[in-house]
């Protein structure tokens, strides 16, 4: 019999804010254990840094340039591409979703026909603030989420632990039954707002907390793409050093909360005799720029923004084991068809993806390239990435390419695009990407499309109208 394959999943968790990647400040216990018992990917990537793209990406395996989900406000409705929930439950596997989707509603036939304290874009319809590009007003309650740290419960706070709650319950119910089932576990947190219990922020004193690398002015990356989300996100005038340093003990009481709800149902799954026949995959949607440069949340091709922890257990997975290929969200469709046993169909065939389970197990692939591309708030040209072993292609429609090797360079302190000697990795990375995509092309036809769907709500005045959010609200009742 197959084994079953719990999926657990958090919002904007950036690696570098989990032990088990190497961080002395994260305190993640669970996490690390979970990566001790299994597989590590050194090198994993969201599709797109932000959560309506991303989480539309993972659950059809397909880009975003493919599927339409391009920004917050195009949820996945179900239609554009089928979901592996849609795959799992059309062979009679029991599938529950409890907590985050981010789709546009429970009525959809998204595939996941068992929603469990779902959380979805706000009103069915999203942001379309995210839509307007140049034409959008910074977005100064970006700034306020920041400097807004509160000691006490959020309703995300509230949220997580009710989903974490939910799948204990879920785990006992499922433990008197037959296998296989998939399952996924969805947490809000680390994402703000800013909200922490006192018990995590206790573990991170502020004296002991260090100052994100490049936070200063002078050290800023003033790359125009790079300006133009600093500024979209009120973040052009700097912080003070105590709000900088308040904002990143907030974050990373958050992780540790987060973490404290993984080992909840980590724990029920060992409880319930699970833990043995099940396959866990943890992932996050996107990273958090968390200060690097003066800029946070995501939506950006640095590190932080499109970076994501990324580790597997289970039967079948090598233990204690850290995997250098290159991976990336739409890698999880083929993990749950390859996890379950589930035949292929046709229709995988131009699937981009390749099983995690496969991976782990093969020689690392020192040229494997996985892709990212933004075309969301704050911005005002479309961005696009590819990772292709060491190296890192960063190339924005209308403004200056980039290029990192991340081996020699791991916090892209030095980009090389303009150094003749690295004129021929240039041009390979180029054309590596050019095999995914034709960047000026999505560009144009994705900004056409949000421009209709503005014109189509009333204009940009209409858009603005409409109360801004930093965030979606949640419900935990």
């Amino acid at each position: 019999m197959s084994p079953n394959l719990l999926i657990l999943m958090s919002d904007q968790h950036v690696p570098y804010a989990c032990g088990a990647y190497g961080s002395d400040i994260a305190r993640t216990p669970n996490l690390d254990a979970l990566a001790t018992r299994g597989t590590v990917f050194d090198g994993a990537y969201c599709n797109s840094p932000i959560c309506v793209p991303s989480r539309a990406s993972m659950a059809t395996g397909r880009f975003v340039h493919r599927t339409g989900n391009a920004d917050n406000a195009s949820p996945y409705l179900g239609s554009e591409a089928p979901s592996w929930g849609h795959r799992a439950a059309s062979a009679g596997i029991p599938t529950t979703t409890i907590g985050k989707l981010h789709y546009r509603s429970a009525q959809d036939d998204t595939g996941f026909p068992d929603q469990r304290r779902p959380l979805h874009v706000r009103d069915g319809k999203g942001d379309l603030f995210h839509a307007l590009r140049e034409a959008q007003p910074p977005a100064v309650q970006l700034r306020g989420a920041l400097v807004d740290t509160v000691v006490g419960d959020s309703d995300y706070i509230r949220f997580d632990r009710a989903v974490a709650a939910e799948a204990v319950e879920w785990l006992e119910e499922k433990a008197s039954g037959e296998g296989p089932w998939l399952g996924k576990v969805s947490f809000v947190t680390p994402h703000y707002p800013f909200t922490v219990p006192q018990e995590f922020l206790d573990l991170y004193p502020l004296e002991l907390l260090p100052m994100p690398r490049r936070n200063d002015p002078l050290e800023w990356d003033n790359h125009p793409a790079v300006e133009i989300y600093r500024r979209g996100c009120g973040l052009n005038e700097p912080l003070s050093r105590k709000e900088t340093l308040r904002a990143v003990q907030s974050y990373y009481g958050l992780v540790s909360f987060m973490d404290a709800q993984v080992g909840l149902v980590l724990d029920a799954l060992e409880a319930t005799g699970q833990a043995e026949n099940t396959i866990v995959l943890y992932v996050s949607d996107h990273g958090e720029l968390l200060g690097t440069n003066g800029l946070w949340f995501k939506g950006t091709m640095g590190e932080g923004s499109v970076r994501i922890p990324a580790m597997l257990a289970g039967p079948g997975v090598p233990a204690g084991q850290r995997c250098a290929t290159n991976v990336s969200l739409v890698d999880v469709f083929p993990t749950v068809i390859d996890a379950l046993n589930l035949d292929p169909r046709p229709e995988d065939e131009d699937l981009p993806g390749r099983s995690l389970l496969t991976i782990a197990n093969e020689p690392s692939d020192s040229e494997r390239t996985v892709f990212s591309e933004y075309h969301s708030a704050n911005s005002h040209t479309g961005s696009f990435m590819i990772r292709r072993g060491p190296w890192k292609y960063v190339r924005y429609t209308g403004f200056e390419e980039r290029l990192y090797n991340l081996e020699t360079d791991p916090w892209e302190d030095n980009d090389l695009a303009e150094d003749p000697a690295y004129a021929s990795k240039l041009e390979e990375c180029r054309n590596a990407m050019l095999e995914i995509c034709d960047p000026d092309l999505v560009d144009e036809r994705i900004r056409a499309e949000q421009r209709r769907r503005v014109e189509a709500y009333g204009g940009v005045d209409a858009v603005l109208k409409r109360p801004l959010m930093a965030y979606s609200p949640a419900n935990s009742s």
